[in-house]
């Protein structure tokens, strides 16, 4: 077993470490140390807290973290890139859930030893109810984001004086449980605060679905922090703050990307209304489609091209093909870069992740504000399964619901290719005035095919 000194010390360290991991993250070059010294930090944390005096029996431990670890290595093992946004809201999910019966644990094991008081009760309706929120909450985004739910935003009347309502409630039986330690008080407070974890996620719609990723992690964060607390684990506190501050930051910093408040984003919906009225006539103009050889003989003899990935590429698995696509060029004398919108995909750094896994430089990896000034002097764009993040609309339709949204300005390029499935709307639902511009045109089919295509008639 450690001593207090020696245990302070490793929880001192693997702190460092997750401070450093996560500075690490906030750039791609430097991403996978961060990540490194991450799952170093946690290494230490995990042997600290195993070896301290609080835990005297290892029965139970050594079965969760046999079958937590079999469980995890397969789901990370099997995922694929495009259900990692469900992934990461289903593990959020386990986070509150934990931190619920946690909370629920320590309530009766304290009221069986008579050791309750007002404080503690405090900590446990705190860890509670944030707990509750974000298990329900990520459960819905991970419906949402699983197809198990429609992904646009359900509202109806009245809901934001009931979501205001039940916070009320949730906070009054916190401050209740906390004077009476009644069981019941628990159990209606955690069942409000599920309850409105589930009425705050349902109006958000899906163009808004990374922001919420993005908070729920958060929100982990905080009911994991409130844990530590519960547990008097130092590290747990700290570990849940820099989650919890990180994730709130980081659904800021998207929020003002995005030209949208974080309050209208998390108690708001997006894309309720399908189509506005500039998309409307322009649903009435034509439509040119080109086939992968005009769009590669395009490419081919152009001297700037700019790749704008999107979900769709993820859905095709077309990156690796994407990579192929632009070593070609470049040999062929072709300036190449990538351009990557801060929502681009269904969670933060979709598109970064793609890329990196299959071998793109960082060098060639832009965001928006770095490449917008670009566009227009590009020979030709190529998207690859973009939508929302490319629409006009954001600039020009003020009765658009993306409107003031900051976008790639793709429409500027001399000539643009967007590969695409079909005409459907984008995950906004709101349909893409680029597509019939005169200087764009759209490459049907499967990203993935339709990039292979283009190597082929390279060859």
């Amino acid at each position: 077993m450690m001593g207090a000194d020696i245990l302070a010390v490793a929880y001192l360290l693997a702190a460092v470490l997750f401070i450093l991991g996560l500075k690490g993250l906030s750039a791609p070059k430097t991403a996978r140390r961060g990540n490194l010294l991450a799952i170093v930090g946690m290494a230490v944390a995990l042997v600290a807290v195993l070896a301290s005096p609080a835990v005297s029996e290892y029965g139970w431990i050594i079965a969760g973290v046999v079958i937590g670890g079999l469980i995890g290595s397969q789901m990370a093992s099997r995922v694929e890139m495009t259900s990692m946004p469900q992934l990461v809201a289903a593990l959020h999910s386990f986070v509150g859930l934990a931190a619920v019966l946690v909370a629920l644990g320590t309530f009766l094991n304290h009221r069986a030893m008579g050791g309750l008081n007002p404080v503690l009760m405090a900590e446990l309706g705190i860890g509670s109810f944030i707990g509750a929120i974000t298990f329900t909450g990520s459960v819905v985004a991970f419906a949402k984001l699983q197809g198990l739910m429609g992904s646009a935003p359900l509202q109806f009347r009245g809901q934001h004086l009931l979501n205001a309502l039940l916070a009320l409630a949730m906070i009054g039986l916190t401050v209740y449980f906390c004077i009476t330690g009644e069981l019941w008080v628990w159990v209606a407070m955690t069942v409000v605060a599920l309850l409105l974890g589930w009425l705050l996620i349902t109006p958000i719609g899906g163009a808004d679905m990374p922001v919420v990723v993005s908070m729920l992690n958060s929100y982990s964060g905080w009911a994991a922090s409130a844990t530590g607390f519960t547990l008097q684990n130092e590290l747990l506190i700290i570990t849940g703050a820099l989650v919890g501050a990180s994730g709130a930051i980081l659904s800021y910093i998207m929020c003002r990307a995005m030209n949208r408040s974080i309050i209208s984003v998390i108690f708001g919906g997006f894309g309720g209304d399908a189509v506005s009225a500039d998309a409307g006539q322009a649903g009435d103009q034509t439509v040119k489609s080109a086939a992968p050889e005009d769009a590669s003989f395009m490419l081919e003899n152009a001297e700037k091209v700019i790749i704008v990935p999107g979900y769709g590429m993820a859905v095709a698995q077309a990156q690796h093909a994407v990579s192929e696509l632009t070593s070609l060029l470049e040999e062929h004398g072709v300036t190449v870069k990538f351009a990557i919108h801060p929502v681009a995909g269904r969670m933060p750094g979709h598109m970064n992740v793609l890329l990196a896994e299959a071998d793109i430089s960082y060098d060639r990896v832009f965001e928006m504000e770095e490449i917008n000034s670009e566009f227009s002097t590009a020979d030709v764009t190529l998207v690859i399964g973009a939508n929302d993040v490319i629409n006009p609309a954001a600039r020009t339709d003020k009765g658009s619901p993306i409107y003031g949204m900051p976008i790639l300005d793709v429409d500027k390029s001399r000539q643009i290719y967007v590969i695409k499935r079909s005409m459907s709307p984008g995950y906004a639902g709101v349909d893409n005035s680029l597509f019939y511009q005169d200087n764009c045109s759209l490459v049907f089919g499967d990203a993935k095919h339709v990039c292979e295509k283009m190597l082929q008639a390279f060859e």
